[in-house]
């Protein structure tokens, strides 16, 4: 997920999910996951979430690529991130900010998160066909 690295700075923008518009937190691992895996992922966070080809891991098994699940609507799964190794966690965090790095054993991530989930290993046949240059 070496991509996500590139938007650090890149304003937020509610419904936003491009570089040059501005990105909201699932917007931005939409935009990611779609240009770096080829992976489409449903445009909101709960959504994310639910998705069928993303699996439910454990906090304690968490790997950089990972998505991560926050509760900070007062909703379960209202913000998300991707994880980056050693604690952190790289997102869109709220109007007025810009895409970041921030660590989830901070007191206010680590009370909030609520899960985390991983895509399903890739067979050969589902990756792009590979085009002539």
């Amino acid at each position: 997920m070496l991509s996500a690295m590139n938007f650090l700075g890149v304003p937020y923008r509610r419904g936003g999910d491009s570089e040059r518009e501005g990105f909201d937190c699932s917007g931005f691992t939409r935009y990611v996951f779609e240009h770096s895996l080829g992976l489409v992922l449903p445009r909101r966070a709960d959504e994310q979430a639910r998705a069928q080809n993303l699996a439910p891991i454990e906090k304690t098994e968490l790997k950089p690529g990972d998505l991560v699940f926050f509760n900070t609507l007062r909703r379960t799964f209202s913000h998300v991130g991707i994880y980056i190794g050693e604690g952190k966690f790289i997102h869109a965090p709220k109007p007025g900010a810009q895409v970041r790095i921030d660590d989830m054993r901070a007191a206010y991530w680590d009370k909030r998160f609520t899960g985390a989930r991983r895509t399903a290993p890739l067979n050969a046949a589902d990756l792009p066909a590979p085009t002539a240059r």
